[in-house]
């Protein structure tokens, strides 16, 4: 599978039946038979770090499939502000609310070099109207975008400056290994935190100096988790 930059896209270059990670993605249970339905092209695109997917508001083309990378949604306030209400990581659906409104409720901007799959509305809605294992799996994938989303506001939204760091800090951890988390710009994190730059900036040089992180690049994005245990304790 050849990715292709976003200008070329939407000439069907995808192969699901071989992609690295459809086993964590939306096409993990289709069958041959399945695959039949798909008709329209499903394509690799690459965007780099910060560059916008689609915008709040937009006519939706399809929903993403992210296969690398982090995608952050962003929401406008009331008063103007720019507000991430939740960051998106490998195998995560970017813009399932389309499938029920035909538009994206968020504008999905890559925090870093992404890689995804864009598929387009109407092969969803084949695929779920003629694949039981495909409804079931956006039903899933849909309560997961749910379950997730009241979380980031429960978890980062309240509390301390500090907690709400050490929250961000807990939830970006690696799933794979748990040692390391990936985080991003101090103003996109407080942004997501409702915090100050520079509150952000002092919650995280004072993880730092209590050794409960410690930076393992030069760019302070990548940090070792040396005591997980006192980030709850916040």
């Amino acid at each position: 599978m050849i990715p292709i930059k976003t200008e070329s896209a939407w000439r069907g270059t995808s192969n699901c039946r071989d992609c690295a990670i459809r086993e964590t993605v939306l096409f993990a249970e289709l069958t041959e038979q399945d695959f039949g339905l798909i008709h329209a092209p499903i394509d690799d695109m690459e965007f780099k770090a910060g560059a916008r997917l689609y915008g709040e508001g937009d006519t939706a083309l399809g929903i993403f499939t992210l296969r690398t990378g982090m995608v952050k949604l962003v929401r406008i306030t009331a008063d103007g502000r720019r507000r991430i209400v939740r960051v998106l990581r490998p195998g995560d659906v970017v813009g399932l609310e389309a499938l029920a409104t035909q538009h994206y409720n968020s504008e999905a901007v890559a925090l870093t070099e992404v890689s995804v799959c864009r598929i387009p509305l109407d092969v969803m809605h084949r695929l779920g109207g003629s694949s039981q294992r495909m409804h079931l799996t956006l039903m899933q994938k849909w309560q997961q975008a749910l379950k997730d989303a009241d979380d980031w506001l429960a978890d980062l939204n309240f509390g301390s400056a500090g907690q709400r760091v050490a929250a961000l800090v807990q939830k970006m951890r690696n799933p794979l290994d748990g040692l390391t988390c990936t985080l991003f710009s101090r103003e996109d994190m407080g942004a997501m935190l409702n915090l100050k730059l520079e509150t952000v900036s002092r919650e995280i040089s004072k993880l730092v100096h209590e050794g409960i992180i410690e930076a393992a690049d030069k760019t302070a994005r990548i940090y070792f988790i040396r005591k997980p245990e006192l980030l709850l304790n916040r």
